[in-house]
């Protein structure tokens, strides 16, 4: 199967995996990227069996509009049941980078939210150990130049991601050569850092369920 293909199994996988717990007041976290796009067209052929949805950001609200499903603001709602996202990379811990997309803050608010995360993926995505795809980190732009150099303080190698504007107005720095093997301790020190919104590890809240697309199929993984 292509790359592709996988991502749509695994969003079609997921749809079936949250459709018999929809009700008419449901209301769905949706991610953002190119797998959550798949997600979302395979989510839309059901759209009469739940409220509406929350997006991670404006690209996926507007691809939700399009297919004629509603999207709320997050501060209307209480509870998310599911929150439904990709991953740049992914461990056998469930914990991810985020925020190849640049939208890794509000998606980390949407999965704050939720109940159940649920990520998906393709073979590719899952590693060993993360770092090899550069952590994102998300700056008020007139702190970027001092959080670079906090980060270099922390062993890695930021890079400016020229030309990009988050929907929050933020800068993104791309920050590589990590080896990242305490996950939930580096989400803190980088957070921690003035001048940060935030940074694309999602280890203090990893994902519920990993559905996996391989293959032999897609595989439902969860935390080891």
């Amino acid at each position: 199967m292509t790359q592709d293909e996988l991502k749509q199994a695994v969003g079609e996988a997921a749809v079936q995996l949250i459709l018999p717990k929809l009700e008419e007041e449901s209301i769905i976290g949706v991610g953002t990227g190119s797998t959550a796009n798949c997600f979302i067209d395979a989510l839309a052929k059901h759209k009469h069996l739940f409220d509406g949805t929350v997006a991670s950001s404006e690209a996926s609200a507007q691809r939700l509009r399009d297919h004629g499903i509603a999207v709320y603001d997050l501060n209307s709602v209480d509870m998310l049941e599911f929150y439904i996202d990709g991953a740049d990379e992914v461990n056998h811990k469930l914990e991810m980078i985020k925020g190849g997309g640049a939208a890794l803050t509000r998606e980390k608010i949407v999965a704050a939210v939720a109940r159940h995360f649920v990520c998906i993926a393709d073979a590719s995505k899952l590693v060993e150990t993360m770092g090899a795809f550069p952590l994102p980190v998300e700056v008020i732009p007139m702190a970027r130049s001092h959080v670079a150099r906090e980060i270099v303080k922390l062993g890695g190698d930021p890079v400016y991601r020229n030309g990009v504007v988050t929907d929050n107005g933020g800068h993104i720095l791309d920050v590589h050569n990590l080896s990242i093997t305490a996950a939930t301790e580096l989400e803190s020190k980088i957070n921690q850092i003035t001048g940060v919104i935030t940074n694309g590890l999602f280890a203090l809240r990893p994902a519920d369920t990993l559905l996996l697309g391989t293959s032999e199929g897609v595989k439902t993984l969860t935390a080891k």
